[in-house]
């Protein structure tokens, strides 16, 4: 568990970056507020078109190989920003980022489903909780680590080449530590049981077939957007909200609070006080009140109704993925990659947000009451995970009789 928490610490890490770099870009490069978004679609479109060959990856070598070659992949992705960074060239910026989130499609692809059956199905979430306290603190520190060399009151683009140049390293490094790691395979209950000669399990082909993953799937894509929303957007907001604060790079800690403070929720109450289904019904419901404060209260209130939210999103990662891939037998390494393609959502909420953002704006609608009408898009997705965590986790899924 310690040595999958540093491989969810440095998924995080990465992402971060992509936080810090949307305003960081849309300063440098002169981009519209949908446009910085394409840092985030870089790196989430990754998912969508390499998820399906994750788990054939993961089926031939297994999760620790492919962890490794994840660990490599990710490192030269974060090289690829030092050529970028000198022909200051969005476009090459765009391709270092897909080639990075190529290793993250990897790394989520092995490591989430590796937590989710490593131990008892009941406590999944507790597992998850923790390794989502080692991904948020890196989405904190990453803009920190950054920071270090650009100062986002005056980007220049050139200061990036450094600090990519030992995030490549160090996780050129970690593959390699990986690679002599001990860390034994495992298998989801049902998973090593044969099929028939016509391919079927349970009267099924495909993990297609199970209604439960399809809608967990949904769940997970709508989840990822509003979860990765408030990391994008919360430094634009807070000089909005705050009138261009110094160090507005601080106000990423506002996201890593509220997701930390959840997390340890998850690690206590799971399932001790509270199940995994019952935990997502709550935090949904938890994310539609935030969102309207959010919307509703004055700007300079409203921002930190972002750490609500963050609050809220919390528990939902630990708790769909279990939820979604239960019952999926042989089809679970299959299952496990239509939900990393479902992270995708992580770059269309944005962009979408981004979009309505900038239309308000040419209407000339004010910046503060644009964000915060924009952040309507949260509710309806709220709406709908609840709507999962009480039914729709039930349906069609093999509970091989239990609850």
């Amino acid at each position: 568990m310690i040595i999958i928490g540093i491989t969810f610490f440095v998924a995080g890490f990465g992402v971060g970056i992509s936080g810090f770099l949307t305003p960081a870009l849309k300063d440098a490069l002169h981009l519209t507020t949908s446009g910085s978004y394409l840092v985030t679609a870089a790196i989430f479109s990754a998912f969508v078109i390499f998820g399906s060959p994750a788990a054939w990856v993961i089926r031939k070598i297994g999760y620790k190989r492919s962890m490794m070659i994840a660990f490599f992949i990710m490192s030269v992705g974060m090289l690829l920003f030092i050529p970028s960074a000198k022909a200051v060239s969005f476009p090459l910026f765009l391709v270092a980022l897909f080639v990075g989130g190529i290793g993250n499609t990897l790394l989520q692809a092995s490591v989430n489903p590796y937590v989710t059956i490593c131990g008892p199905e009941e406590s999944a979430a507790t597992r998850m909780s923790l390794m989502g306290i080692m991904n948020k603190l890196a989405w904190w520190i990453a803009p920190l680590f950054l920071g270090l060399f650009i100062d986002l009151q005056d980007v220049r683009l050139g200061d990036v080449s450094l600090p990519f140049f030992i995030a490549g390293m160090v996780l050129a490094i970690l593959a390699v530590f990986i690679y002599f790691a001990p860390l034994p395979e495992v298998s989801a209950i049902g998973e090593d049981e044969p099929v028939t000669e016509s391919g079927t399990y349970e009267n099924k082909k495909s993990a297609l077939q199970y209604p439960h993953l399809l809608l967990g799937v949904l769940a997970l894509f709508l989840y990822v957007g509003i979860e990765t929303l408030p990391m994008a957007s919360a430094i634009d907001f807070a000089n909005v909200a705050f009138s261009n604060p110094e160090n507005p790079e601080r106000f990423s800690l506002y996201v890593t609070i509220g997701l930390i403070a959840g997390y340890v929720f998850g690690v206590i109450a799971i399932p001790k006080v509270i199940t995994q289904s019952k935990a997502l019904q709550l935090f949904a419901l938890i994310g539609i009140v935030s969102s309207l404060f959010l919307i509703l209260a004055p700007v300079n209130y409203a921002f930190y109704g972002i750490m609500l939210i963050s609050f809220a999103n919390s528990i939902m990662w630990p708790a769909i993925w279990p939820l979604a891939i239960s019952g999926l037998g042989p089809f679970t390494k299959q299952g496990a990659s239509f939900l990393v393609m479902a992270i995708f959502g992580g770059a269309v909420i944005p962009i979408i947000f981004g979009i309505w953002v900038d239309g308000l704006i040419e209407k000339g609608t004010n910046l503060s009451m644009a964000y915060q009408t924009a952040y309507w898009l949260l509710v309806p997705c709220y709406i709908y995970i609840l709507f999962y965590a009480f039914a729709g986790h039930k349906i069609g899924r093999n509970t091989n009789g239990k609850k």
